[in-house]
């Protein structure tokens, strides 16, 4: 084969590729408006073929099942809605300043700005296991994650710590946030109560610094 066919056919499979690739993120923004409007339970695939403006045949060639689609998904969101800076929000050296700083972060920075998305996937990760898994591997890790750092910034010994873990645990919960939102509390108010809460049980001073 000459080298002016090689360089065509290497054009042409670069054309597809690239072609694929724009389809498979049509999929993914489609089924990701989908989940925020009516949730993942809710999301069929011949809608998620309607918005993207491509065949059923198609999605499914993409994206065979729910389990490869939740992660195209979420990688879309995420460009559209990035997460706050965490890191910033655990610097405070004082424990509970760092509650506080990143409940505010965590209630106002995500869960008030992605609450539609948020309340339509933990409302159906239990109807779909390939959803409850990749939300344990992805929402839950990272959450765990932070509530491991908020634990350990106390340093308190394991009895008590084991006693506080649970409680920021559901500080950190969507469905806290959810509720203190419903009795009309601001992301503020909310962590602020939380933050005194878990003060409390950590026999530590919630005045904020």
């Amino acid at each position: 084969m000459s080298s002016q066919k090689q360089s065509g056919r290497k054009y042409e499979l670069k054309r597809r590729a690239e072609s694929q690739e724009r389809t498979r993120q049509r999929i993914a923004a489609a089924a990701a408006e989908l989940h925020e409007e009516v949730g993942p339970a809710e999301t069929t695939v011949a809608e998620i073929a309607r918005r993207a403006d491509v065949s059923r045949l198609t999605v499914y060639k993409h994206f065979p099942d729910n389990a490869t689609l939740y992660p195209a998904c979420s990688a879309h969101y995420a460009t559209e809605h990035p997460l706050p800076d965490f890191a910033a929000a655990l610097a405070p050296e004082d424990p509970v300043d760092r509650v506080r700083s990143l409940l505010r972060v965590v209630y106002g920075g995500v869960y008030r700005e992605q609450q539609g998305m948020m309340r339509n996937l933990y409302r159906d990760r239990r109807r779909d296991p390939a959803l409850d898994e990749f939300m344990g591997n992805n929402a839950d890790a990272a959450l765990m994650g932070l509530e491991d750092a908020l634990v350990a910034g106390f340093e308190l010994e394991a009895d008590r710590a084991a006693r506080l873990r649970p409680l920021i645990g559901v500080a950190l919960d969507f469905w806290t946030w959810d509720r203190l939102n419903g009795e009309g509390m601001d992301d503020e108010a909310a962590a602020e109560l939380m933050t005194e809460a878990i003060a409390s049980v950590a026999g530590a001073p919630a005045t904020a610094r």
